[in-house]
């Protein structure tokens, strides 16, 4: 089965020229943890997704990809 992307840290991330590296350290994370998230092997909770929203100063919702158009 494949991995589905659910995600979009890692494009928004780019976007605002920043690392995993200083994502983990901002959230006191493991920055293993940061690069499943953004490979989309794990997921962040909600909570975190929230939190992670405040650090680069986004929507949460730019943080993960639309299901609307979804058939």
């Amino acid at each position: 089965m494949a991995k589905k992307t659910i995600n979009r840290l890692k494009v928004v991330l780019v976007e605002r020229g920043r690392t995993n590296k200083w994502l983990a350290e901002k959230l006191e994370k493991n920055t293993a943890t940061v690069s499943r998230w953004c490979t989309n092997e794990m997921q962040p909770s909600l909570e975190t997704l929230i939190e992670i929203a405040k650090i680069l100063r986004v929507d949460v919702r730019d943080l993960i990809i639309s299901t609307k158009d979804d058939k």
